[in-house]
Order: structure tokens, then C-alpha cells, then sequence
């Protein structure tokens, strides 16, 4: 059975891309294209991953993140890697503090290396 990563991403050539790049990798892949229905359907659970980006309209990452604390899914999630451009920004170490694993500079990443990130964040 395919792994399932929810994608909550507001570029809309990112969540093509990555969608792509993991779909090919074998991946089940949902999507939401901003934080308040990110928390919808993280509420729900049953990812084995859950890449977030930081910076979204409506609400951000570290919003997403206290959302979540507040009020746990129904359904357990897998780690929430965290998708930024921002490696030393506060608002990274609060949502690390706050339960993100991970996080992933795009910026830095080719679609083969966001596939061998996500191998090794879904490893028991």
C-alpha cells in the first residue's frame, strides 16, 4: 500500500511539482493549497506524512501547528516536515518546539533529493 503525504503548499508550481515528484516515486499524494484547509484535513489523519510550508495565506505553518496541538486528529498523522526558505527564522524553531520533525530549505532541494528526504522521514 502506498505511503500517503498531504501537501500543504499555496505555490501552485510547487504542489504541481512535488505532486508529480512524488506520485512517480510511488506516493499517495493529497493536496491542500493554504493552512485552514490544511487543518481540515490534518484533523482528519491517517498521513504517513505531512510536508508543510511555512509561509500561506489565511494561515501559516506555525498556525497549522497550533491548531493541531489544540485540537489532536482523529486518526494519528506521521511527522510534519516543514517546507521553507526561512532557516533561521524564529517561527521555524517554534514550530520545531511545538511538534515538527524536520524541515526542508526548497530553495536548496532537487526533486531527487525531496524523494530521499521523504524516504528517511517515513523510516520506522
Amino acid at each position: 500500500m502506498a505511503k500517503k503525504i498531504l501537501l500543504i503548499e499555496d505555490n501552485p508550481y510547487i504542489i504541481e511539482l512535488y505532486t508529480e515528484v512524488l506520485q512517480n516515486a510511488g506516493f499517495e499524494v493529497d493536496n491542500a493549497e493554504d493552512g485552514v484547509s490544511g487543518v481540515e484535513k490534518v484533523k482528519k489523519g491517517g498521513y504517513d506524512l505531512v510536508l508543510l510550508d511555512m509561509v500561506m495565506p489565511k494561515a501559516g505553518g506555525l498556525d497549522v501547528i497550533k491548531a493541531i496541538s489544540q485540537n489532536p486528529p482523529k486518526e494519528k498523522n506521521g511527522p510534519i516536515i516543514l517546507l521553507t526558505n526561512l532557516t533561521k527564522d524564529a517561527m521555524v524553531q517554534q514550530a520545531l518546539n511545538k511538534g515538527a520533525s524536520s524541515y526542508i530549505v526548497k530553495t536548496d532541494i532537487t526533486p531527487g533529493q525531496l524523494i530521499d528526504n521523504v524516504k528517511k522521514f517515513l523510516k520506522p
